[in-house]
């Protein structure tokens, strides 16, 4: 039931429509109903009168009739009108409240879950959601109205023959109950396999590039064939369920006009009901069926509903792994001393990545990681800004634990400069100003000056207005690179972060690429994640992390001295070009 609160609590904001809807849906039902009971009332005390009071009498009821029409039409293009515009606006506020849930969401969630899933749970799924929304209490409504309202009238019409039409009906009920619950299976089924073919779409959509490059376009037809036909099995099996249930259906539905037939001819037959009372009767079972075939079409609409706001309550029920704390102050006046206590953190609670490191990096100063990957260098980094949870220690900035501050004010005061920088989709002007989204035309023209980008950037046909591509297609590694670090000029963040900001560059864009992070690491804490021994020679400290923790840690000069780990891989990247050099 818990589910089910939740779902009402969507229509909160809507509910003078909701109600609206509802009383519409009352009237609709009762001039529905109403026509068999006018015909009972001109066939028992109008027809058997004189001809002008008949002529009379019928124009009364013609004016009240079409009166009543006018008001059902009215009433019915409410339902039709607002009512999908309620569910459409429930389900607006479902999908921004999954995509903020999204953004709230830790990066363990996103390592664990695929962009393909993610969204046929942000666009298919709530989409059926909104039809249930809608028609879902409605129907019921309507319906229930018209079974309860047409019952009462056939059980004053001939009780014996409305208990026999009753006793069909519970039967038809429980087939329809036992065949529910199937139906809840396979459209989860459904929900799960198309997610798993949107999935398989995103993937290779999104490496179409390393798909071509590899001539694997037959590779990824088989993968995409594969989770496309096991979509379509499960439909096949849904269309299965659902034939054996419509068909049942209406073979009970068959029933029903049988037994209506057979025990009002008896009854007829014996003298205990007239020809024209059995008239109105088949009238009524019309209005008593209607409902019933409208509620048995709407269990397919329930059911793709149902299984949909399940798979979204799925996601909105899942809690951030980084929280918040209530106490949470703003970090404030950020100088930049940055302290690892006694770090420890695994992935998973079994894989474990760092163990008791202690770093102190005094406010101003650039230290260095380097070592082999998958040592913990990366991840070192990620605590800093919250992104990962230590799993013992503590990280501290200016003498406070990074738990205990607004994870706005934190990752404020750090700006991080990747290898793999995302570029999104629009303009130069815009991918820029992500880093300050209120900047002026100007302040961004100088982040870019600042980052060697301004005159690569004038010399494009729209300047700054120039559309960079899907992730940043139409710049070269070393154009993204350096307006990512426009960015970061922009954001002017107290501490910076920069993970192989250059290891995927050539030489020429690296020598560019350096000068700019080092203009922006001026006067900035500074944490350098590098593989290019070259790039981190004036470093303050370089630390030196394998899968056994810190191993030396000193200036350039000084563990070049001591000949150990750092000088090995410093020799194993210049050897012979400083002599080289030299000459």
């Amino acid at each position: 039931m818990s589910i089910w609160s939740k779902f009402f609590q969507y229509y909160k904001p809507y509910r003078w429509l909701f109600f609206t809807d509802l009383a519409c849906a009352s009237v609709v039902s009762l001039v529905d109903i109403s026509f068999p009971q006018i015909l009972y009332f001109l066939t028992h005390g109008v027809f058997i009168r004189s001809a002008a009071e008949i002529r009379q009498v019928l124009g009364i009821v013609a004016v009240g009739m079409l009166t009543m029409y006018i008001i059902r039409y009215s009433c019915q293009y409410y339902i039709t009108t607002w009512g999908h515009i309620m569910g459409a606006r429930m389900e607006s506020d479902m999908r921004q409240d999954l995509f903020d849930h999204y953004q709230r969401l830790s990066f363990s969630y996103y390592d664990r879950n695929n962009t393909g899933e993610m969204m046929s749970k942000l666009v298919s799924d709530l989409f059926d959601i909104s039809e249930l929304a809608h028609h879902g209490p409605e129907n019921v409504f309507i319906c229930t109205l018209k079974i309860i309202g047409s019952f009462v009238l056939l059980m004053f019409l001939n009780v014996k023959m409305t208990l026999i039409l009753f006793g069909v009906t519970l039967f038809m009920i429980f087939f329809s109950i036992y065949k529910n619950r199937k139906m809840k299976a396979v459209f989860m089924d459904n929900r799960k396999k198309i997610a798993g073919v949107n999935s398989r779409v995103q993937d290779s959509l999104s490496g179409i590039r390393v798909v071509k490059s590899f001539a694997n376009e037959d590779l990824e037809r088989e993968k995409f064939c594969s989770s496309n036909l096991q979509f379509l099995d499960s439909k096949v099996n849904s269309y299965r369920i659902m034939g054996s249930f419509h068909a049942g259906n209406g073979l009970f539905q068959g029933l029903l006009y049988t037994a209506v037939l057979v025990s009002g001819g008896f009854f007829v037959a014996n003298g205990t009901l007239e020809v024209s009372d059995l008239a109105v009767y088949a009238l009524y079972i019309g209005i008593f069926m209607n409902p019933i075939d409208v509620l048995i079409n709407f269990t397919e609409q329930f059911q793709k509903g149902y299984s949909g706001f399940k798979r979204f309550m799925e996601v909105v029920d899942t809690a951030p792994e980084i929280l918040e704390k209530p106490t949470a102050v703003s970090l404030g006046n950020v100088i930049g001393h940055i302290v690892f206590q006694d770090v420890s953190f695994r992935y998973n609670q079994d894989t474990q990545v760092l163990d008791g490191v202690d770093i102190s990096i005094a406010a101003g100063k650039t230290v260095a990681l380097v070592g082999p990957s998958g040592g913990g260098k990366s991840t070192l980094c990620s605590l800093l800004p919250r992104f990962y949870d230590v799993s013992g220690g503590a990280v501290l900035i200016d003498g406070k634990d990074v738990r205990d501050v607004t994870l706005k004010s934190l990752r404020s005061a750090i700006g991080i400069v990747q290898q793999d920088v995302y570029m999104f989709a629009g303009t130069v002007r815009d991918n820029i100003a992500y880093g300050k989204p209120a900047a002026t035309n100007e302040e961004i023209i100088e982040a870019a000056k600042n980052a060697n980008i301004h005159e690569f950037i004038m010399s494009l046909a729209d300047g700054y207005d120039s559309y960079v591509g899907e992730r940043g297609t139409r710049l070269s590694g070393g154009q993204k690179q350096r307006i990512a670090i426009a960015r970061v000029f922009l954001k002017n963040p107290q501490i910076l972060i920069l993970d192989e900001a250059t290891s995927a560059l050539d030489n020429e864009s690296e020598r560019y690429i350096q000068a700019s992070l080092e203009r922006l690491s001026k006067n900035r804490t500074t944490i350098v994640v590098a593989h290019r021994l070259s790039t981190i020679r004036n470093a303050d400290e370089i630390i030196v992390i394998n899968h056994n923790g810190i191993q030396e840690r000193g200036d350039h000069g000084k563990l070049l001295s001591q000949n150990g780990l750092y000088a090995k891989y410093y020799n194993m990247q210049f050897e012979g070009l400083d002599e080289l050099n030299n000459e």
